[in-house]
């Protein structure tokens, strides 16, 4: 079965956003199948992805961007949250989605 990791860093600050809470979601549906905060390393290892055995499946991924820079006393910000829309293949592999975060701006790839 495949596991599913993400990872966010606040670019602006320089270091991991911790307590950011991220949402997964089943595309097809919109059912929420997990939601964590990241740890103090800004990550959470523990989001897994249960697939069928015989198809490709799309999730997304929604953090909650607003709610962690209030947090962190940021008024002025232009994304409320990021959601991010991804495939998942039928092998057994690792997906891990890493976002680099700013109050106006993301980036995000397939990590490892």
């Amino acid at each position: 079965m495949p596991t599913l990791s993400t990872h966010v860093l606040d670019t602006a600050r320089g270091h991991p956003a911790e307590g950011v809470r991220v949402s997964l979601y089943r595309s097809v549906d919109g059912q929420l199948i997990a939601e964590r905060r990241t740890d103090a390393d800004g990550r959470i290892a523990d989001l897994s992805v249960a697939l069928e055995s015989d198809k490709y499946e799309e999730f997304r991924l929604v953090f909650a961007t607003e709610e962690y820079f209030r947090g962190q006393g940021i008024t002025e910000f232009f994304y409320s949250e990021v959601a991010i829309a991804f495939r998942v293949g039928v092998e057994s592999a690792h997906y891990h989605v890493p976002l680099l975060l700013s109050p106006f701006g993301y980036s995000t790839y397939r990590g490892s």
